[in-house]
């Protein structure tokens, strides 16, 4: 017979981390949605979000750099 607190007790799906860490990048997350991702969810799981969302960030700044300056001339 299924546990049912499993399913009570399992981790977050991927979309709700990525929500998560993106308003936790902005400083906007909720002390409820805080405590949630501390007892609900898995450490690798948010680590490795947060640091693919840096990544993404840091190229998109990047190329957003590299366009105005050659938009620029300053090649």
């Amino acid at each position: 017979m299924p546990d049912s607190s499993d399913s009570t007790s399992s981790s977050p799906p991927l979309r709700r981390v990525v929500v998560s860490v993106l308003a936790s990048f902005f400083g906007v997350q909720g002390s409820r949605r805080h405590e949630e991702d501390f007892t609900r969810g898995r450490p690798l799981v948010y680590i490795g979000v947060g640091l693919v969302a840096t990544i993404v960030f840091i190229l998109t700044i990047w190329f957003v750099v590299q366009g105005v300056l050659s938009a620029a001339g300053a090649d």
